[in-house]
């Protein structure tokens, strides 16, 4: 496979559908959900493809439950992508306008970012999710998923390249590496001449590979050890099912549950509870001397010395008392990944001082860690969840992919 024809491609069809209007790119982003809709049949054949042969390989559960395409599933991504279309268009967004004492009247505009590069494992809903926003937002993007998910990605981009074409757009606008080769991995990182972003999702050895191999921008994140601290003024009959939802809802996903911090005040009652409400939905746990001291019960095991810096991605959760909200708070930050992490109060001192003070890229007061989602936050879907700074963090929806030119208008100004 030639990648840097690949990257030509990428690079001529983003200046296609960067011109396309808005109407153009909501059309082709409804054209995708419908030709999703009528694929379901071939598109799950395609995935029980690459489920049997995760099954023949050993793959593990969790990894199995990340690319396995249900009807449910694919029902939500039709929702998704649907309501994706009809978000307000941020391209030619106009902002900042200011006249100036020169008479020079200036402003930004929204425009898209280019052609993305985006790297991912085991989830095929990524590429539909990819490539629904990068429509949306006029952008091109060169996709490589992972060789256990294969059948269902080439499934899936049939229905992308359906959609595109019918709207009179270059199928190039989006584009896949359908070589399992780890080398064009490498070779991607290196195409600056063509991908203006690396985006990659999957753990944290890719995010390091990319970050040092990448000749390119990388925006890292999709790495949750996530937290909830239970403190001494929580309703404790509410926060169950908040735990629950964090842990079980879809446990090998980023913004499940990792580890529950309890306050010492509560926690001789509050953590029998919570075992005795997870343990029969399979949770089992790994307890910290003064947790499993309060708790006897087969389903508890002694942390090892790394378990709280784990990634579960499974239904594990870990459970620590600490004294106080300093305390909660300090292990956050020895141990968090600062993507999703949360307290449940009924003090609002404490909710504004954990709101303040824990640096994630979404932080929770009362709720549930699973909604630090594109589509659960109002933005129809995501292309990654950024933990870092620049340029985006949390849910990369609509704006993230999008960058801005300054437009400078005047009167055959000239500069004193």
């Amino acid at each position: 496979m030639n990648l840097t024809s690949l990257g030509q491609q990428a690079r001529h069809a983003f200046k296609h559908i960067a011109l396309a209007d808005s109407e153009t790119r909501r059309k082709t982003v409804l054209a995708l959900a419908n030709h999703l809709e009528n694929h379901f049949a071939p598109i799950r054949a395609a995935n029980q493809q690459d489920i049997d042969l995760a099954h023949a390989g050993g793959m593990t559960p969790a990894l199995i439950d990340r690319l396995t395409l249900t009807e449910s599933r694919l029902n939500g991504m039709v929702a998704d992508v649907r309501a994706l279309a009809e978000l307000p268009d941020p391209i030619g967004e106009v902002y900042d306008a200011r006249t100036l004492p020169n008479g020079l009247r200036i402003h930004r505009q929204r425009v898209p970012l280019g052609v993305l590069g985006v790297i991912y494992e085991s989830r095929p809903n990524v590429t539909i999710d990819v490539a629904a926003l990068a429509i949306k937002t006029g952008n091109a993007a060169i996709l490589r998923g992972g060789k256990e998910t294969i059948h269902s990605n080439l499934a899936l981009l049939e229905v992308v390249h359906a959609a595109l074409r019918q709207n009179g757009l270059p199928a190039e606008t989006i584009q896949f590496i359908d070589s399992p080769d780890r080398a064009l991995v490498a070779e991607m990182l290196k195409l600056n001449d063509y991908v203006d972003v690396i985006i990659p999702r999957g753990g944290n050895g890719l995010h390091q590979f990319c970050r040092q191999n990448a000749t390119i921008p990388v925006i890292t994140g999709g790495i949750g050890v996530c937290h909830l601290f239970v403190d001494e003024t929580a309703n404790q009959d509410a926060a169950l099912p908040v735990i629950f939802n964090a842990k079980t809802q879809r446990p090998s996903v980023c913004n499940s549950l990792d580890t529950i911090l309890v306050h010492e005040k509560i926690a001789a009652t509050f953590l029998p509870r919570v075992v005795e409400h997870l343990a029969p939905a399979g949770v089992t746990f790994r307890a910290e001397p003064a947790a499993a001291a309060l708790v006897k019960h087969p389903t508890v095991y002694p942390a090892g010395p790394d378990d709280f810096d784990t990634e579960w991605l499974s239904l594990i959760l870990g459970l620590k008392v600490v004294p106080d909200l300093d305390t909660a708070i300090e292990h956050i930050y020895a141990h968090s990944t600062f993507h999703s992490d949360g307290i449940l109060t009924q003090t609002s001192h404490n909710a504004e001082r954990f709101i303040r003070e824990v640096d994630s890229a979404a932080v929770f007061v009362n709720a549930s860690t699973r909604f630090n989602d594109g589509a659960q936050l109002g933005l129809g879907a995501e292309v990654a969840v950024s933990t870092q700074r620049l340029h985006a963090r949390g849910p990369m929806g609509l704006p993230e992919l999008t960058t801005y030119k300054w437009v400078v208008v005047g009167d055959y100004t000239v500069r004193g």
